[in-house]
């Protein structure tokens, strides 16, 4: 299931919730994660809380990944996602904001299935970059941020 709140975002109105659940459901299948994905696209205020709430990082950022755990039977996690950042970086990139939702959404389900970016050797990054293709994604965010660091 997919929620925007507060629906009075600027960016909301441009959210297809319809083909975002389409492609939540093709993508989620591509990483072979069975059962539930809730997601939350939210504004930076709300993302800063969660962030700052669950992980100790009082800042906003763009995709949030929060994995149910073993005992929530059909349920794979929550992803939560700023439209307010995904806008930005949807204008910096030269996306669709449904693009750049689309990016996020993958990889917040590649972190549900238990990759991490900060920790592995590069298979998330690869494992990315192949979904990416399949799923016909123009960007990879791992590549973006890393090839903004360098």
């Amino acid at each position: 299931m997919i929620r925007i709140e507060p629906q009075q975002m600027p960016a909301a109105a441009e959210v297809n919730r319809t083909r975002l659940s389409r492609y939540l459901l093709r993508a989620r299948r591509a990483v072979c994660l069975e059962g539930q994905v809730d997601v939350l696209l939210t504004d930076d205020k709300t993302v800063k809380r969660l962030n700052r709430d669950f992980r100790g990082k009082n800042k906003a950022t763009d995709v949030l990944s929060f994995p149910a755990g073993d005992f929530a039977e059909g349920i794979v996690g929550d992803l939560a996602v700023s439209l307010d950042t995904a806008a930005k970086q949807a204008r910096r990139f030269g996306l669709t904001l449904e693009d750049e939702i689309k990016t996020l959404l993958l990889h917040g389900l590649l972190h549900l299935a238990g990759y991490d970016h900060e920790t592995d050797s590069g298979e998330m990054a690869a494992e990315e970059a192949r979904l990416r293709a399949k799923l016909r994604l123009p960007s990879s965010l791992i590549a973006r941020v890393e090839g903004g660091r360098r």
